[in-house]
């Protein structure tokens, strides 16, 4: 077939456009949550939720390109660059010389082998099997270290946060998600640029037309980047399956029903047809209301627990489960296309609300289900998700058509009485069988369960002296002012410049998953330092810094995005050279590589105009986790930690340390 010019289709464009702007220009620099925030690009501003799309859903997806495997050189001289504010000059002399050995010898051979790898597996990314196995042979219990909370705004108009009415609208708009993704009538995800001049019906009969192979070179030419959407397939009908060693995912994209939780009993029902269309939303609101009306108190071996305990014990354990007649029940819990969490807990505030959607109460979650929809007594709503299957660009995507379409085409009405069947018949509670080493293995993850949640804490906090608008306008990054401010308050605190870590999506590329941002840099630890003893710099020497660490920070935003970042590439050549080899080289067993990957600070940004917050588990036992929102006028943070160090502490610290970035700023000195 014989691809268009690209000057033509231009001309074609401006024509049904009017387009009279300047060149059109290729850029991936766009941050992990928040497209926005760095680059001056701008998610589309008309919102298509779950009308149905004048593009199909997966047009984009068989041209999207391949993520690139960075030149080993890069690679190296990234990871030196990450090590060097962590080491002695001593421990940074041994480090370069492994890392220097390693780009000369075995690396060199295993990066071939990795190139060679990836150039018979068109159909993905190098990536995405190293990333899914990494996070299924991980054998901690995911709800404690990889499963991420997020929680939905309330319904604007407040008599529709009623638990029955909200569980009903949000379960039949998640089904109406479902059904929009599998017709292909779901609008595709994509990054517009300009969205003044694409994010238009008019570029959306011009694209749909495009043959698949040439749509998003096509696109391209318009600063219109389409995102991977092959996550969304595991989104439904998905669990994580304990096995001994590593974990594995099973989708049954033929189910049929969803799995309701409530007291820490199961119950499930047929919420599709025969033909695959949905129930009445009548039936939906009667099946939920009879279950909320069922008196069965909780069992006194609540099987829940097990998803909260060590993988390889739950493995055995779900083994006996199978071998004791547990088959068909686990079957359908496994299967389900998504677990509904209906709490009888009323939230306290909202600390408690990160505390109920990040772990519950142990027994009233699957947290093996790809995700769990939890919704309390006084209808506060969130998604706890497990994290193997993908990432949070797709969940709050998803999260984002559903709040609106749940909040703005409501299937039911408060009050509204539910269809007058018979619920008994369509609702059935499952039973499992238990003998007396399921019941001492539920016993001992339920103890389990309770330690861990008493070395748990959390605090939501809100920074409110100034936000995105105060620091685009002092031209500074507010992400790489936010992640400063994280390594300031913990060099105050404790007197160490410590290993940091930002994901950032790279669903740009076929199979993209996640590349990571090293935030702490030379640049950090001498503005950190600098910023300890203000009275030895100038206000302008302290004001510099913080503009050299902000057009860093934006350098490793960029290169990340592009899949120029180094810890994905280095995981992939281990994972070679453990299993091609059957060693691993000097670089992997040096001391300064573990330090690298034992990182204090974990933090995501969350940008989604119908989200409320977010909270994840730190990735470290010792560390701290935090999700942040930044507003135009302040900042939103949730922090979560399970270790020795003093959480309030630390949160005291990082208000001071944000102060004095904005006191500099403004061109002020600093107060000792």
């Amino acid at each position: 077939m014989a691809f268009p010019r690209p000057g033509l289709l231009r001309l074609v464009l401006r024509l049904q456009l009017g387009h009279h702007g300047r060149p059109l220009r290729r850029s991936l620099g766009v941050s992990f949550w928040d497209v926005d925030r760095d680059t001056g690009g701008k998610r589309g501003s008309k919102d298509m939720g779950l009308v149905p799309s004048i593009v199909p859903t997966l047009h984009y997806q068989d041209s999207l390109p391949r993520l690139p495997i960075p030149r080993l050189e890069d690679s190296i001289a990234r990871y030196l660059r990450a090590q060097k504010p962590l080491l002695t000059a001593d421990q940074f002399r041994k480090t370069e010389t492994f890392s220097q050995d390693f780009q000369r010898g075995l690396g060199r051979e295993l990066h071939n082998l990795l190139t060679f790898q990836d150039q018979h597996r068109q159909h993905t990314s190098y990536i995405s099997d190293v990333w899914l196995n990494s996070y299924l042979g991980r054998r901690n219990p995911p709800a404690f270290n990889m499963n991420v909370g997020l929680a939905f705004h309330p319904d604007p108009k407040g008599e529709y946060n009623n638990q029955l009415t909200r569980a009903t609208n949000m379960t039949v708009s998640i089904m109406r998600f479902l059904r929009a993704f599998r017709m292909c009538t779901l609008e595709p995800e994509v990054l517009h640029l300009y969205p003044e001049r694409t994010d238009t019906d008019v570029f959306r009969r011009f694209i749909r037309w495009i043959p698949k192979p040439f749509v998003c070179p096509v696109a391209a030419m318009f600063n219109v980047y389409p995102m991977d959407m092959s996550q969304n397939f595991r989104l439904f009908g998905t669990s994580r399956l304990p096995k001994l060693g590593r974990d594995t995912l099973l989708t049954d994209e033929r189910a049929k029903h969803l799995l309701v939780l409530r007291n820490g009993n199961f119950y499930i029902f047929n919420i599709l047809q025969s033909n695959g269309t949905m129930i009445q939303t009548s039936e939906i609101h009667a099946n939920l209301k009879y279950i909320l009306s069922d008196k069965s108190t909780m069992p006194d071996f609540p099987l829940a627990y097990l998803t909260t305990e060590k993988r390889d014990t739950w493995a055995q354990l779900r083994q006996e489960l199978l071998a004791n007649g547990n088959q068909e029940a686990l079957k359908k819990v496994e299967t389900a296309i998504f677990s509904l969490c209906l709490d009888d807990l009323l939230l306290q505030d909202i600390d408690h609300f990160s505390q109920i959607m990040l772990y519950g109460n142990g027994h009233n979650r699957w947290f093996d289900k790809s995700f769990n929809l939890i919704l309390t007594k006084d209808g506060s709503a969130a998604i706890n998700f497990e994290h193997s299957w993908g990432d949070a660009l797709t969940v709050l995507r998803f999260m984002k058509e559903v709040f609106r379409n749940s909040t703005e085409d409501r299937a039911v009405q408060p009050q509204q009485e539910p269809a007058a069947t018979d619920a008994s018949k369509a609702v059935r509670k499952l039973h499992f069988h238990l003998n007396d080493t399921l019941k001492a293995g539920i016993m001992n993850a339920r103890a389990n369960y309770d330690a861990s949640v008493q070395t748990f804490s959390v605090k939501l906090v809100q920074f409110k002296q100034e936000g995105k608008s105060f620091l685009k306008q002092e031209g500074v990054s507010p992400d790489a002012m936010i992640q400063l401010a994280f390594q300031m308050a913990f060099l105050g605190l404790y007197g160490q410049v410590v290993s940091s870590y930002e994901p950032c999506s790279t669903a740009a590329f076929k199979h993209g998953r996640t590349e990571v941002i090293r935030p702490t840099s030379i640049h950090t630890k001498k503005c950190s330092l600098a910023f300890q003893e203000p009275s030895k710099h100038s206000v302008a020497e302290l004001k510099d810094m913080l503009h050299t660490c902000s057009t860093y920070h934006v350098q490793l935003i960029k290169e990340a995005t592009r899949g120029q970042g180094f810890d994905r590439h280095l995981l992939a050549l281990r994972i070679l050279a453990d299993t091609k080899r059957g060693c691993l080289p000097n670089i992997f067993y040096d001391s300064a590589y573990s330090q690298l990957n034992h990182s204090f600070i974990f933090s995501r940004h969350l940008f989604n105009p119908m989200l409320n917050f977010g909270a994840s588990m730190p990735i470290v036992p010792d560390g701290f986790a935090i999700t942040y929102l930044v507003q135009d006028d302040s900042i939103t943070f949730n922090i979560t930690s399970c270790s020795k160090y003093n959480l309030q502490d630390f949160i005291q610290s990082l208000k001071t340390s944000l102060e004095k970035i904005v006191v500099v700023l403004k061109g002020k000195s600093i107060t000792q």
